[in-house]
């Protein structure tokens, strides 16, 4: 069986440790050296780059996320041991770890991080498909022949790289399609390798959760479990037509990759077409404190992506998702596009205070859509609203203050709450 160390990026044919370094962490597979779609996900990313850059931290339990009354953006392994998780309210966080430690959000420095282990995947194959900042898929096929050896040491080379040039740590996901990859990712995290072959995808998916898809949420699953659908195993008993008849174009989907098909390629052009930012609460909440604090540090996190990739918009969105899970959508066009934190929270605020129904809510988002070049941002005044220029200029201001002195240097009071 092909093996393949992970620490000295040794092939041999078969042992426990690298007959070379003599390492533990091998990866083996019947199909190691052949398979060429991948999918890289940073382990705990922000939390990672915060501990990188500050030593102090390192055994320490981190949640990266607002104040008290906010909630987790994430949180690195050593408080997710203690059962942190994303979205989860801070004050419920804290009572699992008292000892955690709460840092604001940086992003300009997850952004660049970012950028720099894409670097690194661009030196590897053309074919990257980013799906966030920390996460992204790769297609090596055809790589072998210009590098001289297989995607698999390709992929192990990368988080080596990652770890020692950057200090951050990443878990690869290596099959044959985008799903499995992605699968198989989350499969060992933090720092695994996992391989789903070809011959082995119908015994590995057998009797797996459907809530393994990526994509299949809370209330997707709540109809699959109503149609007594809770595995592959289950999904693999429906007719096609069937499921296309019950459940629409998911349907046809759900039958696909029940059997691990999944026809996707990794595309390096996909077009941006939106920038959004929403939360799920750990409770629903009808609190005005508590959803305002919301919008405003979900405007700054769009403002944020929207500018690292040089984009505006011209269309704003609110979303809404009630107690029954029932949705509420809003937009607002507006005449000149924006990637200001400013712009976009005004005027989510204005829709959600347009809203009839107060809730509660169990979810909360905002988003910026119709993407166009930043160069085409603001280019005249609002009339209606003539402090907004200069709101924009400190604005501006701040974020050059913050990319030199760290996102901690100027606080809105909005964002503490």
């Amino acid at each position: 069986m092909p093996c393949l160390c992970r620490d000295c990026l040794t092939q041999f044919d078969t042992g426990q440790r690298c007959p070379a370094c003599r390492s533990p962490r091998v990866a083996r597979h019947d199909e190691l050296a052949t398979l060429s779609i991948a999918h890289m996900d940073c382990d705990a990313f922000y939390a990672s780059v915060e501990k990188r850059d500050n030593p102090a931290l390192a055994d320490k339990p981190v949640i990266i996320g607002g104040g008290r009354r906010g909630v987790v953006s994430t949180a690195c392994y050593v408080a997710r041991i203690r059962g942190v998780r994303s979205a989860m309210p801070m004050f419920k966080a804290l009572k699992l770890c008292p000892e955690a430690v709460i840092i604001k959000p940086r992003m300009s420095a997850y952004v660049t991080a970012s950028r720099a282990i894409r670097a690194m995947m661009e030196e590897l194959t053309p074919a990257i498909e980013p799906l966030s900042l920390d996460e992204a898929f790769l297609d090596l096929t055809g790589t072998e022949k210009l590098h001289g050896v297989p995607p698999a040491v390709m992929l192990a080379g990368l988080v080596k790289r990652m770890q020692d040039e950057l200090g951050l740590t990443g878990s690869i996901g290596l099959s044959h399609n985008k799903f499995l990859a992605k699968v198989a990712s989350d499969l060992n995290k933090p720092r695994g390798f996992s391989v789903i072959g070809k011959a082995d995808t119908t015994s590995f998916l057998q009797d797996k959760p459907v809530g393994m898809i990526w994509g299949v949420g809370q209330t997707t699953r709540a109809s699959l479990e109503k149609a007594g659908i809770l595995s592959f195993t289950d999904l693999l008993r429906w007719e096609k037509t069937d499921l296309t008849a019950r459940f629409g174009s998911i349907g046809e989907r759900l039958w696909h990759l029940a059997r691990g098909q999944d026809k996707r390629r990794i595309s390096a052009h996909t077009p941006v077409k939106s920038i959004s930012n929403e939360t799920t609460f750990f409770e629903d909440t009808t609190d005005p404190d508590i959803l305002d604090g919301h919008l405003w540090r979900m405007a700054e996190k769009v403002a944020d992506r929207a500018k690292a990739k040089h984009l505006a918009g011209t269309v704003i969105v609110l979303k809404l998702k009630r107690k029954d899970h029932s949705l509420i959508t809003r937009r607002k066009s507006l005449r000149d596009a924006t990637q200001l934190a400013d712009k976009i929270y005004r005027t989510a605020r204005s829709l959600f205070d347009q809203v009839e129904h107060k809730g509660p809510f169990r979810l909360i988002g905002t988003g910026l859509s119709h993407l166009c070049s930043e160069e085409n941002a603001e280019l005249s005044e609002d009339l209606l609203d003539p402090k907004a220029a200069q709101r924009g200029q400190a604005e501006r201001a701040t974020d050059q203050i913050r990319a030199r002195f760290g996102a901690e240097a100027i606080l809105k009071g909005r964002a503490l709450r």
